[in-house]
């Protein structure tokens, strides 16, 4: 019998979700919404140096630069092998299906490698969170993890809840569970980002372990409060108000390129390659165009000589050349 984990939506979730929605419909209403190229790797930076320092990692941020870069830089060995293995999972994020165990499995792996020799398999042993001289969380026995993590991604493959609300229960599961012999945190924080990017591509540079490692004390109580009260209500609360938060923060740090014919068509050559599309799909991509604007940019797109048309006004098709 497979059993849904345990939460309520209450109010606060409901309005929090309002928030982040409302965000999302600005970067939709932008004619450009992916962050600059500067922006994208800034907060891929910070993405990854805030979850690894949640687990004591000590490199910096520009040094987390440097790695990225492919530069060397003087550090623990261990430490720079963890930042490696951290930025080539995020840079596979679009291999991994964010309802598939097998993926789970693959991208701990990857995350693990060279760290962990069981990196890639459930524990088979037990496991403990001590916070100081405490334990604060005693994880299910080994044996019950493999049911316990393929009930969980049933969760995810079929209940309808909001996907803000699943990626935040899914995290706080992972963490509950602590399927792995380590490495259990910073897979948790990937595959929440993992599920928001596949509710909205924005998440993909949005730097939510970075504000998480800032509230890093309140991230370890709410998991505490979820865990004594039996379910993953307060941890979703506090996972919402730190989506929201950084998605704000990215949302005022996108500033839109000018458009100009030029760099639509170039936009469009990339969204469309060689495939047909006509005025109306040119005009979908560019939200903020009259269709005037459109008719003038694909007749010169056409007179230019870098694609071609066929059919007449509105029924025309165009079709960018190779």
């Amino acid at each position: 019998m497979k059993l849904k984990p345990p939460f309520s939506i209450t109010g606060a979730i409901l309005d929090r979700i309002a928030k982040i929605e409302r965000l999302i419909g600005r970067v939709d209403g932008l004619d450009q919404p992916r962050p600059q190229p500067h922006l994208r790797k800034s907060n891929r930076v910070r993405t990854v140096q805030g979850s690894l320092a949640i687990e004591g990692n000590t490199l910096s941020l520009d040094q987390v630069t440097a790695l990225l870069e492919g530069r060397r830089v003087i550090g623990r060995k261990n430490e720079i092998k963890e930042v490696l293995n951290a930025v080539e999972v995020y840079r596979r994020m679009h291999e991994f299906k964010p309802s598939s165990c097998r993926s789970l499995l693959k991208a701990h792996r990857i995350m693990m490698d060279g760290l962990l020799s069981s990196a890639g398999r459930w524990r088979t042993g037990h496991v403990g969170i001590i916070q100081g001289s405490k334990v604060s969380h005693v994880a299910p026995p080994a044996d019950r993890v493999p049911h316990l993590m393929e009930n969980l991604f049933g969760f995810l493959r079929t209940d309808t809840s909001h996907p803000l609300i699943k990626s935040a229960v899914c995290h706080y599961e992972l963490e509950f569970i602590h399927p792995f012999a380590d490495g259990n945190g910073r897979i948790g924080r990937f595959w929440h980002s993992l599920l928001l990017t596949h509710y909205h591509p924005i998440f993909e540079f949005t730097p939510v372990e970075s504000l998480i490692k800032e509230n890093q004390r309140r991230y370890y109580k709410v998991l505490g409060t979820s865990d004594r009260a039996g379910d993953s209500t307060p941890f979703i609360d506090f996972s919402l108000e730190m989506v929201h938060q950084a998605l704000d923060d990215l949302v005022k740090a996108i500033r839109p390129e000018r458009s100009t014919m030029q760099t639509r068509l170039e936009r469009a050559k990339v969204d469309f390659g060689e495939a047909r599309f006509s005025r109306k799909d040119y005009m979908k991509l560019h939200k903020t165009i009259s269709t005037a604007t459109a008719s003038r940019d694909l007749r010169d797109g056409v007179a230019s000589g870098t694609m071609s048309r066929q059919g007449d006004k509105a029924a025309a098709v165009y079709r960018f050349h190779g």
